[in-house]
C-alpha cells in the first residue's frame, strides 16, 4: 500500500494580512495583465502562421489593440434578451470567472523571498490535498457555462452547455488520472511538494504519458480548438454565449484566457519542474534562489499559452463522435494503465527496489504502442476501398456511421428527372 508523505507546509499560515492581499492583488493584476497580453499575442501569432498582418492600428503596431476591445465591450448596451431566466443569466459569467480565478491561490511562483523585510513563499497558500482543490474549483467553472446556456432560452445555446458538460466529464477524468500518477510517484498532493520533487528530474521525462495525456486534457478542458464544440460556429452560432452581450460576455472571454493560464501554470508545475530553472540555467547556482525563478515560471507558463495558439491556427475542429472517442477509448484507457504502472513502481520504491528506470521504459513502450495504434487505424483508412465499390459492393445503408444520410441519385437519374441539364447539354446551348 503507497503511503503519502505529509509536504511540509510550516511555511505558510505565517503572513501578516497586509501580505496577504498584497499576494492575492499580485495574482488578480498578474492573471488580467497575461489575459491582455495573450489576446494580443494570439492573434499576431495567427497572422504571422497565416500570412496576414494583424491588429496595427490602435498603439505602435497595434499593442493596445486588446485594451481599446475591453473598453469598447464596456461601453457597449448590455442587452438581456426576453425570455431569459433572469437571476441565472446574470450569474453565469460571474460563475464562469471567479472559480478560474481562484485555482491560482495555491499555484508556487518560486522559493521564499523577502518582501519589505519579511520571509514570505511566492505563492499565496498551499494544501495538503492542494491537487484536488484546483480540480474541485475548475469543475465549478463549467456550471457557468451550462446555465449560461440553459438560463438564455435559446435553443442552440443550451446544445452548447449541454456538449460543455459532457467534454469537461470526459476530459477531467483523464486530467485526474494523470495528477494521480503524479503525486503517487511525488509522494505528495501539495503543490509546493511537487515542485521539491522534480528537483534534479521533472516529471515530464519521469511521466511522460502523463504529460502527453494533460497536455490533450487540458485543451479539451478550456474549450480551446480543436475541441472548442461548446461555442462551434458553424454548428451552433457561437454556443453557450450567443445571447449575451457586453461585459457579460467578455467575462466569459476572461474567463476563457484565465482558465488556459491557470491549465498552463498547473502543466508548468505537474511535469516541468515549476520554478525550476531549465537546464543548462541550472547550473548557476543563485538560478534557483531569489525573484529568478519566478522568469522560469513565467517563461514555461508562456510555451504552453503559444501551443494553445498553435493547436488554434493548425488543426480543424473535430467531429464531436471523434472528440468522445479520443477521450473514452484513447485517453482514459491510456491513463488507467499508466496509473497501475506507477503504482507498481511506487510499491516497489516503499519496499526499498530501486526501479525507478521502469518507468522511462515502460512509458516509451505506452507511448510508442498508442503511436502504432493511431498510425494502424490511419492506415486501415487510407487503404480502405473507395466508396463506388463499396457502394456497388452492398446495399446503401442510410444509418451507416450513426448519421442518417439520404441517398444521392446518380447523373442519369438527375438527367432524367429534369433536375438539370448535363454538361453537353449546356455546352451545345452555349455554341447555339
Amino acid at each position: 500500500m503507497t503511503v503519502l508523505a505529509a509536504a511540509d507546509l510550516s511555511m505558510f499560515g505565517r503572513d501578516p494580512w497586509w501580505l496577504v492581499v498584497g499576494k492575492a492583488l499580485a495574482i488578480f493584476v498578474f492573471l488580467v495583465l497575461t489575459v491582455l497580453i495573450a489576446i494580443y499575442v494570439e492573434r499576431k501569432v495567427l497572422a504571422w502562421m497565416q500570412m496576414r498582418v494583424g491588429p496595427d492600428r490602435v498603439g505602435p503596431r497595434g499593442l493596445l489593440q486588446t485594451l481599446a476591445d475591453g473598453i469598447k465591450l464596456a461601453l457597449k448596451e448590455g442587452i438581456v434578451p426576453k425570455g431569459v431566466d433572469r437571476p441565472i443569466y446574470i450569474l453565469a459569467p460571474v460563475i464562469a470567472t471567479v472559480p478560474a480565478f481562484m485555482a491560482f491561490a495555491v499555484i508556487p511562483f518560486g522559493p521564499e523571498v523577502s518582501i519589505l523585510g519579511q520571509q514570505t513563499p511566492l505563492q499565496l497558500t498551499d494544501l495538503p490535498v492542494a491537487v484536488l482543490y484546483i480540480l474541485a474549483v475548475t469543475s465549478v467553472g463549467v456550471y457557468g457555462i451550462v446555465l449560461a446556456g440553459w438560463a438564455s432560452g435559446s435553443t442552440y445555446p443550451l446544445l452548447g452547455g449541454l456538449r460543455s458538460t459532457a467534454q469537461v466529464i470526459s476530459y477531467e477524468v483523464a486530467m485526474g488520472l494523470t495528477f494521480a500518477a503524479v503525486f503517487l510517484d511525488a509522494g505528495t498532493m501539495s503543490t509546493s511538494g511537487i515542485v521539491d520533487a522534480q528537483y534534479g528530474t521533472w516529471y515530464v521525462f519521469l511521466l511522460l504519458p502523463s504529460f502527453l495525456i494533460y497536455v490533450t486534457s487540458m485543451v479539451g478542458e478550456t474549450n480551446r480548438a480543436p475541441f472548442d464544440l461548446p461555442e462551434a460556429e458553424g454548428e451552433l452560432v457561437g454556443g453557450f454565449h450567443t445571447e449575451y452581450s457586453s461585459l457579460r460576455f467578455a467575462m466569459f472571454m476572461l474567463a476563457e484566457y484565465v482558465n488556459m493560464v491557470t491549465v498552463s501554470a498547473l502543466a508548468a508545475t505537474m511535469f516541468l519542474g515549476g520554478w525550476h530553472a531549465p537546464w543548462p540555467l541550472n547550473m548557476w547556482s543563485g538560478a534557483n534562489a531569489g525573484w529568478w525563478p519566478l522568469l522560469w515560471f513565467v517563461a514555461k507558463v508562456w510555451l504552453f499559452l503559444f501551443v494553445f495558439m498553435w493547436l488554434r491556427a493548425t488543426l480543424p475542429r473535430l467531429r464531436y463522435d471523434q472528440f468522445m472517442n479520443l477521450g473514452w477509448k484513447i485517453l482514459i484507457p491510456v491513463a488507467l494503465g499508466w496509473v497501475m504502472v506507477v503504482a507498481t513502481v511506487r510499491g516497489f520504491r516503499n519496499e526499498g527496489y530501486d526501479v525507478g528506470w521502469v518507468i522511462l521504459f515502460v512509458g516509451g513502450a505506452l507511448v510508442g504502442l498508442l503511436l502504432l495504434a493511431l498510425l494502424g487505424r490511419r492506415f486501415a483508412t487510407e487503404h480502405a476501398p473507395p466508396a463506388e465499390e463499396s457502394a456497388a459492393a452492398a446495399p446503401f445503408d442510410p444509418m451507416a456511421g450513426g448519421f442518417p444520410v439520404p441517398p444521392l441519385p446518380t447523373p442519369s437519374a438527375r438527367t432524367t428527372a429534369g433536375v438539370g441539364p448535363s454538361r453537353g447539354s449546356r455546352k451545345e446551348d452555349f455554341d447555339a
